[in-house]
């Protein structure tokens, strides 16, 4: 097994990618990739992630629409617009949202 690299985002936080035009709020981690072998090889091989980092489920929007993105670390930066971000699952797993960050519903915390 990879050796486990130390998140540098937490759930709910917002974030940015790096290099397309989306954000979105972190609602889930994986310490390391665990995707499928499908998903990663159909990434261009100039731009594919190292698998040995953490993974970032995030409900994501851009200027079109909102949808579910998979993001590995190297790929995010913290979004400081400090903007909600406007996805129609956000109001399921998270109550609220102050200081630019959400806060997780009880009955999905661990």
């Amino acid at each position: 097994m990879p050796p486990v690299a130390t998140a540098r985002f937490a759930i709910g936080e917002v974030v940015r990618h790096r290099q397309f035009e989306f954000r979105g709020v972190i609602f889930d981690v994986d310490p390391v990739f665990a995707n499928s072998e499908e998903w990663y090889e159909a990434i261009p091989e100039d731009v594919r992630p190292r698998k040995d980092q953490p993974f970032y489920h995030l409900l994501a929007e851009n200027d079109e629409s909102s949808y579910v993105a998979y993001v590995s670390q190297q790929n995010l930066v913290a979004d400081e617009s400090e903007e909600p971000v406007d996805h129609p699952a956000i109001s399921g797993l998270f109550d609220g949202y102050k200081a630019g960050r959400y806060t997780l519903k009880r009955t999905h915390r661990h």
